[in-house]
């Protein structure tokens, strides 16, 4: 077979947290497992180079148009074409709907369906915002209806697209993410980023579904009762982040207590993981949560949301809270902080429990998929 696949999220500084960690992790291991079947991979040029060719069935093509964009929707089908590709591999929900090539498709989540507040929050005017969430809504009826199978990454997920939408359950294949354990970052200083202990650590975006607000709530609770403490904010600082610093100075917060860290490297993440009291993840939905299962396994204390595919993905290893309680968050931070003994075995065991998710293993079953579907239809 020859496959495409649509990596031009390939890497997180490029695609984005979860996103680009899926696709390259993705890809990468099935360059390593595939010596048979053809692979074309679409790539963006600002990440062209990330994606080294190591084998002689992989090469790689250069499609520059933005995701979610007019152009995704009429240059991506010809350039799909002109590869000739048995099927697509889409990484996301934004398949090119005018595209005639047979395709499987990854559902992470349906944020924008399932959270409100997210499908309102824009930095577009009305009218375009508008636009862009009926496009959205046509797209994904195309991404759900028009494949020929489906991948998600939790069964959280996979209850939200067979509650949204009349598919067959068998449709619908759940694969979760992989996670790599965090670098050492032996050589990163925390003094330098501004970073200073004991200090609360969140990793990820900073979009209304993360639940944000209400950490930096439950924060200013926890700080009240022990000034000493920091919040870290790591990921990438973009318009959501700025009216996050908003809210953060209106509490009086400067950098010294709620700190924002842009788009950190591996190694001052691992240094973040290994140096935190406590990662906090509050996030109202999930499609799976890579950033705590890595936490997990660099032995950091974790507290997560009881939502959504959290307790699915972290187990019994983690503390849960609900995502409306600023009590019980601020409760659990002082904890991780001046009572780390209730944490007392959790770190062992939640580090070997994390390492069942393996990227191999994700990829592996993805070929599963490919060599089930993509040569004809079920």
């Amino acid at each position: 077979m020859r496959i495409g696949i649509d990596a031009r999220f390939f890497g997180p500084r490029t695609g984005g947290g979860g996103l680009g960690r899926y696709v390259s992790e993705l890809v990468n291991n099935l360059q390593k497992i595939d010596h048979e079947n053809e692979y074309v991979i679409f790539l963006k040029k600002e990440n062209f180079h990330e994606f080294v060719v190591t084998g002689a069935n992989f090469s790689k093509k250069m499609v520059d148009v933005p995701w979610y964009s007019l152009a995704e929707q009429t240059v991506m089908p010809r350039e799909i074409a002109h590869a000739k590709v048995n099927f697509m591999h889409y990484s996301h929900w934004n398949v090119p709907v005018l595209s005639r090539v047979p395709f499987i498709v990854t559902i992470h989540d349906l944020i924008l369906l399932d959270d409100p507040s997210s499908a309102r929050a824009t930095t577009r005017g009305p009218l375009v915002h508008g636009i862009k969430q009926l496009g959205h809504r046509l797209v994904l009826e195309k991404a759900i209806h028009g494949s020929r199978h489906i991948i998600t990454v939790s069964e959280a997920s996979r209850r939200s697209i067979l509650g949204h939408f009349r598919v067959k359950p068998n449709k619908v294949s759940v694969i979760h993410n992989g996670v790599n354990a965090p670098l050492e970052g032996r050589g990163v200083s925390l003094r330098d980023l501004g970073v200073v202990e004991p200090f609360i650590l969140y990793v990820g975006n900073m979009y209304p579904h993360k639940n944000l607000d209400t950490l930096l709530d439950a924060f200013a609770g926890a700080h009240a009762r022990h000034p000493g403490i920091q919040l870290v904010m790591a990921g990438k600082f973009d318009e959501f982040g700025k009216k996050l610093e908003g809210r953060a100075l209106e509490y009086g917060f400067g950098s010294g207590e709620v700190r924002f860290l842009n788009l950190p490297t591996d190694e001052e993440l691992g240094a973040l993981y290994r140096h935190a009291a406590l990662l906090a993840y509050p996030s109202r939905i999930e499609g799976f949560g890579i950033p705590p299962v890595e936490a997990l396994l660099a032995g950091t204390k974790v507290m997560a949301s009881n939502a959504s595919s959290m307790p699915e993905v972290l187990g019994d290893y983690v503390r849960y809270v609900d995502p409306d309680d600023t009590d019980d968050m601020a409760k659990v931070m002082l904890d991780a902080v001046e009572r780390p003994e209730k944490w007392a075995g959790l770190k062992e065991k939640g580090a070997d429990f994390a390492k069942r998710y393996s990227w191999e293993k994700a990829a592996r079953q993805t070929l599963e998929i490919y060599l089930l579907y993509g040569q004809r239809r079920i």
